[in-house]
């Protein structure tokens, strides 16, 4: 199984910033010594270029991250500081998502370790999204005719509105966002499928809806599929309203994962959200997702 991962480029920010920046290295070093992947499993990022950005995004916007002139008002969306090192460190979210979605093609299964950034829109960022990954991955997987059909089940606690704002007239792709229905973002761009559970959901809520939903999927017949995998309906969780546990986090992952290998449908992993307290909680919830793929997939990878 290839991983890609980008926790080497610094991103800079204030002291008392609130997002949760260190748990990126926590977890590779977490799946390292609990030997869940090995060291031979880890590929660096590479730094996607503009071109690539330009999938999904305005050359203005891309621009204007780079160059450091964006508008005050979507530096406070974003929620980040700008620096440079901010804009390399998202070219390598992005690059990570694109290696791993060609892995995938060859390997059946593939992993970044970041990603998921699907609040980022066309022409901005937002909710600590610079560049949109998943959007970008899946466009250069059509542009290059790599897959056809294209599903992105999108299970973070945040509906992914930039996701459905960039890619939801595009042909032959399907988005399914279950999320929590008084969760940011307050104003949600309509997926193809969107599922809100209300304040409190419990595993037995969250997964009798799940198996619902991906009838949808299943109908859909995806030949590649994007897996946001976001551990923030944990009920730990600071910025989700949820109240799932970490074996209904397990589940979760196990139907989506046992459908992708059934199904021989190549799927790649993109982290999502995660802010518990403690941030170990988070943590321990990302890796049981390569707990469970490795189960699944077993010497295949």
């Amino acid at each position: 199984m290839q991983i890609f991962y980008s926790d080497h480029y610094p991103l800079p920010l204030p002291g008392n910033h609130r997002f949760p920046g260190e748990k990126y290295k926590m977890l590779k070093d977490f799946l390292l010594e609990q030997q869940i992947i090995t060291p031979f499993e880890l590929f660096d990022s590479p730094i996607a270029s503009e071109e690539m950005l330009c999938l999904a995004h305005t050359q203005k916007y891309v621009q204007s991250v780079q160059r450091g002139d964006l508008d005050s008002s979507i530096i406070k969306r974003i929620g980040f500081p700008w620096s440079h090192e901010l804009y390399i460190r998202s070219c390598a979210v992005v690059g990570g998502a694109v290696e791993a979605a060609k892995s995938a093609l060859k390997n059946k299964i593939s992993g970044n370790l970041a990603g998921g950034t699907h609040h980022a829109h066309a022409d901005r960022g937002e909710g600590y999204c610079v560049f949109n990954d998943i959007a970008i991955a899946t466009r250069y997987l059509h542009q290059n005719k790599l897959a056809k059909r294209i599903a992105i089940i999108d299970l973070d606690v945040h509906q992914g509105n930039g996701n459905s704002s960039i890619l939801k007239n595009d042909l032959d792709v399907f988005i399914f966002s279950m999320h929590g229905e008084k969760d940011y973002p307050i104003i949600k761009v309509p997926s193809h499928l969107d599922i809100a559970l209300p304040t409190g959901a419990s595993d037995q809520d969250f997964l009798g809806q799940l198996t619902a939903g991906m009838q949808s999927v299943i109908n859909f017949k995806p030949d590649y599929i994007f897996y946001q995998t976001g551990v923030d309906p944990l009920k730990e969780d600071l910025y989700g309203k949820m109240d799932l546990t970490l074996e209904g986090l397990i589940q979760r992952d196990s139907i989506i994962l046992q459908y992708a290998f059934d199904n021989h449908i190549p799927i790649s992993l993109a982290l999502g959200g995660g802010y518990a307290k403690p941030i170990e909680l988070s943590v321990n919830a990302y890796a049981n997702t390569y707990r469970v793929a490795k189960k699944i997939y077993g010497n295949l990878i």
